[in-house]
């Protein structure tokens, strides 16, 4: 009986901690969004686009999307180094697999 109200507590005291933190992610989810839908975007991707000369790093076809490898802590303040042109296929490939590294 005491370990089951023990587990309880435990279960319940990480549920609530937890709660600024999705609240937090859901919150930067939304301003991601928003940001991709931005100039400053549109200008951030057009520079890496061009600069790979709208190639896509992993199978050579058109480039129409950008990825990102890392993500800075500010949104919108990933250095151009930290993104590359995909394809749309090779975009989701990396997106669901995480091939770029």
């Amino acid at each position: 009986m005491e370990l089951l109200f023990f587990l309880i507590v435990i279960v319940i005291a990480f549920w609530i901690r937890n709660i600024p933190f999705n609240y937090q992610r859901q919150l930067r989810k939304e301003y991601y969004a928003q940001f991709l839908q931005s100039d400053a975007w549109q200008r951030k991707r057009f520079v890496v686009l061009r600069r790979d000369n709208w190639t896509c790093q992993i199978c050579g076809a058109k480039a129409t999307e950008v990825h990102h490898k890392r993500f800075a802590k500010n949104i919108g303040r990933d250095p151009i180094m930290w993104l590359v042109p995909l394809c749309r296929e090779c975009h989701r490939s990396a997106f669901n697999q995480q091939m770029i590294s």
